[in-house]
């Protein structure tokens, strides 16, 4: 294995066309793969989480369900489970990076190369901010969510989905009694590299946020 540099720029200029012409031209065998597994291969092999989970539902007591939960990162986990439900149930994707990394374009052009709509999810703002952005509020509720359901969750993808959840069933945003599957998509390397931050952070204090009322 070779590794090479990107740098902030190339890796800024990995949607562009042409992208890969030169490293075509230098490995004359490259097999490219894209950010997250991506593209429509990558998002068949994700179909496959609804047929695990269908077996799994009288276990937990449930006859149906009513969609999924994940977080978004490149948004092929997200196509995957869109091909799978074919328009029976919504998928809410928690976006992990904020809106400019072009998550909703690349899963619009993998629903496009299957031949489906465009339609069957929802994209919505969980960044707070950036990509890997950690902040006390989110490290308090990582933390918490530890203590009382025992699933490391990572400051990167899951946790940041998870509350996302939790403040749309607060603001109504998800219809009571709604039976989500929350995919926990991984990603707990990213709890290694900011465990110290996130220890930091999730034992210091909450100052509350001032709302001007007039």
């Amino acid at each position: 294995m070779r590794l090479h540099w990107l740098g902030y720029g190339g890796y800024r200029a990995r949607h562009r066309q042409g992208f890969w012409d030169a490293w075509r031209d230098r490995y004359a065998d490259l097999h490219p793969v894209a950010e997250g597994g991506g593209g429509l291969t990558g998002a068949q092999g994700c179909r496959v989480l609804r047929e695990m989970l269908l077996p799994q539902l009288r276990s937990l007591g449930w006859s149906d369900y009513h969609g999924w939960w994940l977080a978004a990162g490149t948004g092929t986990t997200l196509a995957g489970l869109v091909l799978a439900e074919a328009g029976a149930r919504p998928v809410h994707g928690a976006l992990a990076v904020p809106a400019s990394h072009g998550v909703a374009p690349q899963v619009r052009a993998i629903l496009a190369e299957a031949g489906v709509a465009d339609a069957g999810y929802r994209l919505l703002d969980a960044s707070r901010g950036g990509f890997a952005r950690l902040d006390a509020e989110l490290a308090h509720f990582i933390l918490a969510s530890e203590r009382e359901g025992g699933i490391p969750l990572d400051p990167v993808y899951t946790g940041k989905a998870l509350l996302a959840l939790r403040e749309q069933v607060a603001h109504g945003g998800i219809p009571r009694d709604s039976r989500l599957v929350f995919v926990h998509t991984g990603g707990l390397q990213g709890r290694r590299t900011l465990a110290g931050r996130l220890q930091e952070l999730g034992h210091a204090r909450l100052m509350p946020i001032r709302r001007d009322r007039s």
